[in-house]
């Protein structure tokens, strides 16, 4: 049996005028799917670009912190919208409507993805801790082991509470590191809304990684499964959409203040060859003190951490859909054993990447890469397809405003996917 008796809070729709405190209440315990993603979008591979974003080409890419802003929040409307009509996740969506051998495919090439990803994010706490001095060893067996009781034995509320309570965290912690960097804020706002956009494959390049660090395909399963697992229907559409619009504003407001904080220092003091977020941090100290070095590294913890938590139960969420067992917060381990020994499993493995020395943890993050890029276009495509079918959707079938801003968005992001994909592979090979 579940763990907790299912969010249901239909009634905040509709209500005229005065917000009471019960509809508030019932609107704050549907937030949590779009708000997660979003935190967690920002996870240690996102930090380590926005920094190199923010280092080498200073405030030039702040015009596309918006343009993803706006495209996130209407992939993930899409994507709730497929939750709260179906109950259900992606993975249980795709076999019954496109096939068991489409599903296979979205499936493994997720795990195959998500494998980086959560490798990077052991990376990212292995970066961070040490320069506190911590081992990478110790810090990954106590972060995994950390993860996977919070998910396994807390209930699902104080999980989620945590989760958020975290991604506020890396929010305050960038915020004030954006403050301590004293930027020129009209510039940073001139470049929000003038691009200036230059025509060479690095800064082309750029553009696509900071694009696909803020829209990712586990980003996209875990807002519809998250819903789902939470028991959302389709009369709680309203929070819903105002959740996964919180999520896409804070994602990019965060991400804005990375690549602020480091092109206010770095970027103004020719300091742009660092290659990660932790290069980043050290870098921060000497231009903006001790403090911002502490809090930028608190931030990428983190994010680390919550990247740790929501990647890997993402994988567990569409390995279980796929083949129909219990999955989900919601449920004990004694009732979805598969389920939590999935996610042990892959939050395990991952480690053994930072445990193990001599492993290529580099070339993994190279290859998590090119699955992302190959898998995001599909994974939308298959979002855009079901959310117009109105034998799945029902009264939440997209009209045609919402189909052609989401095809307009998966036709660009596809274009840009395979712009990445064939750089990433050009320049692995190069390299």
């Amino acid at each position: 049996m579940p763990r907790f008796p299912r969010v249901r809070a239909g009634l905040v729709l509709g209500f005229p005028g005065v917000l009471t405190s019960r509809r508030l209440r019932a609107v704050l315990l549907i937030l949590g799917p779009g708000l997660i993603s979003g935190f967690a979008d920002n996870d240690a591979g996102g930090i380590a670009t926005y920094s190199i974003a923010g280092a080498q080409y200073g405030y030039g890419l702040m015009w596309v912190l918006l343009a993803s802003m706006i495209a996130l929040g209407i992939t993930q409307e899409a994507g709730i919208r497929l939750g709260l009509s179906t109950g259900q996740g992606l993975a249980s969506m795709i076999r019954e409507n496109f096939g068991v051998r489409w599903t296979l495919f979205a499936v493994f090439t997720m795990f195959a993805a998500n494998l980086g990803d959560t490798v990077a994010e052991f990376a990212g706490i292995a970066a961070a801790l040490d320069l506190f001095g911590v081992p990478p060893s110790i810090s990954a067996i106590a972060s995994a082991a950390a993860v996977v009781l919070l998910l396994a034995r807390a209930d699902f509320t104080r999980t989620q509470y945590v989760l958020l309570s975290v991604g506020a965290a890396v929010a305050v912690a960038y915020a004030v590191s954006a403050v301590l960097a004293h930027p020129d804020w009209a510039a940073a706002g001139r470049a929000l809304v003038i691009p200036g956009i230059t025509f060479d494959g690095a800064y082309l390049l750029a553009v696509v990684g900071t694009v696909g660090t803020t829209i990712t395909p586990w980003g996209q399963a875990f807002v519809q499964s998250y819903a789902a697992d939470k028991g959302l229907r389709m009369q709680d559409l309203g929070p819903a959409r105002l959740d996964v619009t919180l999520g896409a504003v804070v994602t990019n407001t965060v991400a804005a203040f990375i690549v602020v904080a480091c092109a206010a220092t770095l970027w103004a003091h020719g300091q742009t060859d660092i290659a990660s977020a932790a290069d980043a941090a050290v870098a921060l100290g000497p231009l903006a003190g001790r403090f911002a070095t502490v809090l930028f590294a608190t931030g990428l913890l983190a994010a680390s951490l919550l990247g740790l938590a929501t990647v890997p139960l993402t994988s567990a969420y569409s390995a279980c859909e796929a083949l129909g067992f219990e999955h989900g917060l919601s449920w004990r381990w004694a009732d979805a054993p598969i389920f939590y020994g999935l996610l042990t499993f892959f939050v395990g493995s991952s480690a053994l990447f930072v445990i193990i020395p001599g492993l290529p943890l580099i070339q993994v993050m190279f290859l998590s890469q090119v699955f992302d890029g190959l898998l995001l276009p599909i994974i939308l495509v298959f979002v855009m397809l079901l959310a117009r079918n109105r034998a799945v959707m029902g009264d939440l079938t997209s009209g045609r405003l919402l189909q052609s801003l989401g095809w307009l968005v998966t036709v660009s992001i596809g274009a840009m996917s395979i712009a990445l994909v064939l750089s990433a592979l050009l320049g692995g090979r190069s390299g």
